[in-house]
């Protein structure tokens, strides 16, 4: 419940906007609960609020199994938070940008992007695109994506999503295309 909370505020404020009693309050635990559960305080529930809401992604994409569908499901699922909240951000890019090299969620995000980059890469490489090519196509994916959030968020439409999905899905049909 901590590590979802977490996660939330994270994505909407940031990892520096965003105290313990935040996290407290957002999930209703008992305020003795958070150095109980991360007594390395908040760089630990940080880390792991990081670790959760990229393995969340990383499922997805796993679960989706068509390359084209994954980026469907992406653009998807970041125009209906934005929907949502409009606030929403990742909270994986919130720790990779707010934190030093050394903390925790630092090195959580950078697990994560290098996860999500092998996973696609991976279903890339199993629809017959070489290895180079799926490597530099998941590159392009996750960094376009992230940004159409940023953009999406701070211009209040999902204009952003909606553009950046469709060259992807014809960078994508185009690799694979090419790759049969």
């Amino acid at each position: 419940m901590m590590i979802r909370s977490a996660a939330t505020l994270f994505r909407e404020r940031g990892i520096a906007g965003t105290s313990l009693a935040d996290v407290l309050e957002h999930s209703g635990a008992p305020r003795g609960s958070i150095y109980h559960h991360f007594p390395g305080g908040k760089n630990q529930l940080a880390a792991e609020a990081t670790a959760w809401a990229g393995g969340v992604m990383t499922r997805m994409i796993g679960e989706t199994g068509d390359p084209v569908e994954v980026v469907g499901a992406l653009f998807g699922f970041w125009r209906a938070e934005l929907a949502r909240d409009p606030r929403a951000g990742c909270p994986v890019l919130a720790a990779a940008l707010a934190e030093t090299e050394s903390s925790g969620a630092y090195q959580a995000a950078r697990e994560v992007f290098d996860k999500w980059q092998r996973v696609l890469a991976d279903l890339l490489v199993s629809r017959g695109v070489t290895e180079d090519r799926a490597v530099s196509a998941a590159t392009l994916l996750i960094a376009a994506t992230e940004g159409a959030v940023v953009l999406a968020r701070a211009q209040q439409t999902s204009h952003a999503l909606d553009r950046v999905e469709r060259e992807m899905i014809r960078m994508i049909g185009h690799l694979l295309v090419d790759s049969a």
